[in-house]
């Protein structure tokens, strides 16, 4: 048996996707089973740093979209690809047109999110606006994505709305994996937080509020601020944004609220960094508007921080119950969500279902689901 595994044209940065199709590969081969990595080559776009603006963009869809499928059924002219044994999965749904170059019935498919696509077809709810290019775009994808005969998606609620953009889907086998977590997450011992946070501004007996994500609209990022400002005299803390830039608005807002003295940017936190600033946090707040999955929900449980999040699907279902849930339109509904830990009853106990949800996702029961997906049946014997 062997899995190739379809990843990313390098340059688009997809840090995400990259580390979800490595974590695949260690986890078929940890299993036992022949897996490698085919990736788009980078020829005509590798005189430009930028493979999504301007001309670098242009070439870059060259790479991908003319020489990568050349490649591949070049590739498949070799008879040790043509084996039955041999099984195809494009990791990122954003390559679904790589789908018609592969053979049917062996190759399938992960959908991570329908947001972009959605976006395209006018769905506010999806906050991904789309240009004229981007739509026509997202529709091809969608085209080759509702053809996929073997496709899982990361979340029940995008194989719902996946269903909902491609109701004639009927004869194939669509199902929902869960994503795993793609690197380690545990709690960190107290000197150890205290040495990372005090590399990036944080005593180590700071008392804050932590947001993982970028600066999109749909991370709802201005929440925190609005709800720091609802608490009022209840809660002094610190705000502290991990991943992206602050963008100039959230600064202004800070500053209109009071609150320029108490917002704290740790940009782009090493792995390491992150996990003190999951261990240390007071609360993680994920107020996202919409997601595909929502890693940082189960990052934050599996580093012991209680959860505050938005009680839009996906993040109930990741969080599998052990958060609590407030709707992200209302920042005096997360205020009182963070009072309600307070007690320290009420904490321990969110965190411990929090360890106990954290468990679904180990990397075992991904990569055994995947296994099954491609019908490849045998007794998994996992590499100590």
């Amino acid at each position: 048996m062997r899995l190739i595994l379809i990843g990313n044209y390098p340059p688009d940065g997809q840090e995400s996707m990259e580390r979800f199709a490595c974590m695949l590969h260690a986890g078929y081969q940890q299993a036992g089973i022949n897996s490698e990595i085919w990736r788009p080559t980078v020829l005509f776009g590798r005189r430009h740093q930028a493979a999504t603006t301007g001309i670098g963009k242009w070439l870059a869809y060259v790479d991908k979209w003319l020489v990568f499928p050349m490649v591949l059924r070049w590739r498949l002219l070799d008879q040790a690809f043509a084996s039955p044994n041999v099984r195809f999965h494009v990791c990122d749904h954003s390559n679904a047109p790589y789908l018609q170059h592969l053979p049917e019935e062996r190759a399938g498919i992960t959908c991570h999110d329908v947001l972009a696509i959605r976006g395209a077809f006018g769905y506010a709810d999806a906050y991904c606006p789309a240009s004229g290019l981007g739509k026509v775009l997202q529709k091809w994808i969608l085209h080759h994505l509702s053809r996929a005969k073997l496709l899982a998606t990361v979340s029940q609620l995008t194989l719902q709305q996946l269903r909902e953009l491609a109701p004639d889907h009927a004869t194939q086998d669509w199902r929902v994996i869960h994503n795993a977590f793609n690197a380690r997450f545990a709690p960190l011992p107290a000197a150890q937080q205290a040495e990372l946070l005090s590399q990036v501004g944080l005593a180590p007996d700071a008392n804050f509020l932590l947001h993982v994500g970028s600066g999109l609209a749909r991370k709802n990022r201005a929440l925190l601020l609005h709800m720091a400002a609802a608490l009022g005299s209840r809660w002094q803390g610190l705000i502290c944004f991990a991943g992206e830039p602050l963008e100039e608005a959230l600064l202004v807002l800070a500053n209109s609220l009071g609150l320029q003295g108490r917002v704290v940017s740790v940009v782009k936190p090493e792995h390491a960094t992150l996990v003190a600033l999951y261990s240390a946090c007071e609360a993680f707040i994920f107020p996202s508007f919409s997601e595909g999955f929502g890693w940082p929900v189960i990052e934050a449980q599996a580093c012991g921080a209680p959860v505050i999040a938005s009680d839009i699907e996906p993040m109930p279902e990741v969080s599998g119950g052990a958060a609590l849930h407030a709707d992200p339109a209302q920042p005096q509904a997360f205020a009182e969500a963070l009072l309600t830990l307070q007690d320290a009853d009420t904490r321990a106990a969110l965190v411990a279902r929090g360890f106990e949800n954290a468990r679904r996702f180990e990397p075992e029961h991904m990569t055994s689901h995947y296994l099954d997906l491609f019908g490849v049946r045998q007794e998994l014997s996992y590499v100590s």
